[in-house]
């Protein structure tokens, strides 16, 4: 441990030309009478390193001096993928480890690029959830990850939405995915490739028994291909709907993607008042009344007839609310 962290001293000076003893000891996270002692370490094995006091003093290595140890480690390796996503690298229990890789890789740069590096640094940042919504807390993660790196059986209860919800699977573990702050385990399981939300996971055992994975199997195509069968497995319905020209210019904000696109489709000639009539793919009656009332007086259910009566149903109660004698 120590040696590592002598090791990141020196690459972290030689990627920032100079440091103070309370940077290195909030960046390692160790007390200030540690880096001292560190330093003084580096001192006795001949590394030209030399403090200079006062408000812009610090820790330099001496000019011209490059280490040469900036081989990664196995771990490092793995993880570089992950360099650009620090939250979801901690969440993984990867922190420390995409530190250290970042580090070296900085390190090893020429000044010029690190300079143009740390620019990118500094100016782009990805924040996965979604507007509203806060990550899911997923107490399993790190032991779910740790089944993926190394091919691991597991076991797991799993609440799922069907009837019985709470349910006992053992999976081969393939991939993890982010989706808008979401995790989610790719698996095999009974012959066939299933997807499961980690949030969902009640309780997880990793086995003794490996698996190998399918030969040729492609993480990021069978996402893409199972966002597009949800959205077709999901949509099993439809609705005839007439939106006003205000709320057609805005629905690609108000809906979803796909609801969006289905009703910009098929939307035909506006009539006589300038409302245009449209199809749009539903899941059931009670997914589309929420949906449908967000539009508010700008759109008019046409057909099913169940979906029209559970509008006149909600806005007759908001009505004997609000409304007046």
């Amino acid at each position: 441990m120590r040696a590592s962290r002598l090791l990141s001293i020196l690459l972290l000076l030689q990627t920032r030309g100079r440091a103070t003893a309370q940077e290195l000891a909030d960046e390692l996270e160790v007390s200030v009478r540690t880096i001292y002692r560190d330093v003084e370490s580096l001192s006795a094995a001949g590394v030209p390193l030399y403090g200079e006091p006062g408000h812009d003093g610090g820790y330099r290595l001496l000019d011209g001096f490059r280490t040469r140890l900036t081989g990664l480690t196995t771990d490092e390796a793995e993880s570089l993928v992950l360099t650009g996503l620090p939250a979801a690298a901690a969440e993984l229990g990867l922190g420390a480890v995409v530190a250290a890789a970042q580090l070296k890789l900085m390190a090893a740069l020429p000044a010029e690029l690190r300079d143009r590096a740390e620019r990118i640094t500094g100016r782009f940042h990805l924040d996965a959830p979604a507007w509203y919504r806060g990550a899911d807390r997923t107490p399993h993660l790190t032991e779910v990850a740790d089944a993926v790196w190394n091919n691991c059986v597991v076991r797991m209860r799993y609440l799922r939405w069907a009837e019985p919800h709470e349910t006992t699977r053992i999976v081969q573990p393939y991939g993890l995915v982010l989706k808008a702050g979401h995790w989610y385990l790719v698996a095999g399981a009974a012959e066939r490739i299933r997807t499961y939300r980690i949030s969902r996971i009640v309780d997880l055992h990793v086995l003794d028994e490996r698996f190998t994975r399918p030969a040729g199997f492609d993480l990021a195509a069978y996402w893409q291909a199972y966002l597009e069968q949800f959205d077709a497995r999901r949509h099993r319905g439809e609705a005839i709907i007439r939106l006003s020209a205000q709320v057609l210019d805005r629905l690609p904000h108000l809906v979803e993607p796909a609801v969006a696109q289905a009703a910009l489709r098929t939307a035909g000639t506006p009539d006589a008042d300038g409302w245009t009539r449209v199809t749009i793919p539903i899941e059931s009656a009670d997914q589309a009344l929420p949906e449908l009332l967000k539009l508010g007086a700008d759109a008019e259910v046409l057909a099913p007839a169940e979906l029209r009566e559970r509008l006149t149903t909600t806005l007759d109660a908001l009505n004997r609310i609000y409304g007046t004698a």
